[in-house]
């Protein structure tokens, strides 16, 4: 049976949230967003929030309507795709494992892809001067190998919309998972 952490740190409720003073809330929902800053200074003073689905609601706009260099910031929190999980959240790391199996029984495929996605990250923020964030949703790191291939024929605005769609996209599975919503398959399992 798989350990669920959340029933040891749970996360809080809406009026909690709602009540919480606006350093408090960054840090509670910080973990959502990869602990973006002004961000996080923008959501909480877009509070109170009437549901979670208000609140992603809000996300999305407060994303949408910064200045672009608070964009940049909200899309660079999120680590590399295929960086080493000792630089990552728990929840980025849990996120990029899922779906990739063993490293130690195929060593030479996981190589090749840690190379691939580290050409294709450099290529990526050398073009556009942020990272490249998409909602893995557990997907194995060669279904992401196109989609970055893809997204360096976009431009940079579509990128940046597109990137804080996806940061935003991870942030409200992540707040329904932290609820207790849909189960991952492993916890299925058990």
């Amino acid at each position: 049976m798989t350990h669920d952490r959340r029933a040891e740190r749970p996360f809080p409720t809406l009026d909690e949230l709602n009540a919480m003073p606006a350093d408090a809330f960054a840090a509670a929902v910080g973990p959502l967003v990869e602990s973006a800053p002004r961000y996080l200074a923008r959501l909480a003073a877009a509070r109170p929030f009437t549901s979670d689905a208000a609140m992603q609601d809000a996300m999305h706009a407060v994303a949408s309507e910064m200045p672009e260099e608070e964009q940049v910031e909200l899309v660079d929190a999120h680590p590399r795709i295929g960086a080493d999980s000792a630089d990552m959240s728990e929840l980025s790391t849990a996120e990029q494992r899922a779906g990739d199996g063993d490293p130690d029984e195929d060593g030479e495929r996981h190589a090749y892809l840690a190379e691939e996605l580290a050409n294709l990250n450099e290529l990526y923020e050398s073009r556009f001067g942020f990272r490249y964030v998409v909602f893995v949703a557990g997907r194995p790191k060669e279904a992401i190998l196109p989609l970055m291939e893809h997204a360096l024929r976009n431009d940079r605005d579509a990128e940046l919309r597109r990137g804080l769609h996806d940061a935003i996209y991870i942030a409200a599975d992540r707040l329904t998972r932290l609820r207790g919503g849909p189960p991952d398959e492993e916890e299925e399992a058990s």
